[in-house]
């Protein structure tokens, strides 16, 4: 177990290590641009990084008085995304919830490791027809949300490597949460 964890540790520091750092400005850029609510979505383990992540950037930061960003995960309202699921399909997720609420002030924040689900590249395709700007996180190649993402953070992994991606992910977002919470006890 020592040896596998030794070795876990190294490929995920590693791959921190040749991330686009340029990316993290870039979104931080985006957020402090963004003039109306910003919306998270993902699956499985980039659903719950969805959901910390609105968490930070909504009450983490406003609790503290930093930043009063308008945030909502998705995903987090399982009766919604279950009635939406069972009426019309789980690719439709999350575009009927952005469907005649997304304005191009938004921003929607895109996580999925594979970069391909069709629900994630339904609402993202949905974002651009709308002129809100995408910032996708991805992993393995990228998929499509990379290509489909104005910013996007990816995380080069072979394919399967769900948590290194989803590790590297959650770290993001506490890097953006800590720079905030940096700036302002500064």
């Amino acid at each position: 177990m020592l040896s596998f964890t030794k070795k876990y540790i190294q490929n995920l520091t590693t791959t921190l290590n040749n991330s686009n750092l340029k990316a993290i400005s870039q979104i931080v850029n985006a957020l402090d641009a963004t003039k109306g609510r910003i919306y998270i979505i993902g699956n499985g383990g980039s659903a719950a990084t969805a959901s910390h992540m609105a968490n930070d950037l909504g009450a983490g930061l406003r609790r503290r008085e930093i930043k009063y960003f308008d945030v909502e995960s998705l995903n987090d309202n399982t009766p919604v995304c279950t009635a939406i699921a069972n009426d019309i399909g789980y690719e439709n997720i999350f575009y009927m919830q952005l469907k005649g609420r997304l304005k191009p002030e938004d921003l929607l924040i895109a996580i999925s490791c594979s970069g391909n689900s069709l629900n994630i590249i339904k609402a993202v395709e949905y974002a651009q027809e709308r002129k809100a700007t995408v910032i996708g996180l991805s992993g393995f190649d990228g998929g499509k949300l990379k290509a489909l993402s104005d910013i996007n953070y990816h995380v080069q992994t072979p394919k399967g490597q769900y948590g290194i991606v989803e590790d590297a992910h959650m770290i993001l977002n506490h890097i953006i949460y800590s720079y905030y919470i940096s700036t302002y006890y500064v």
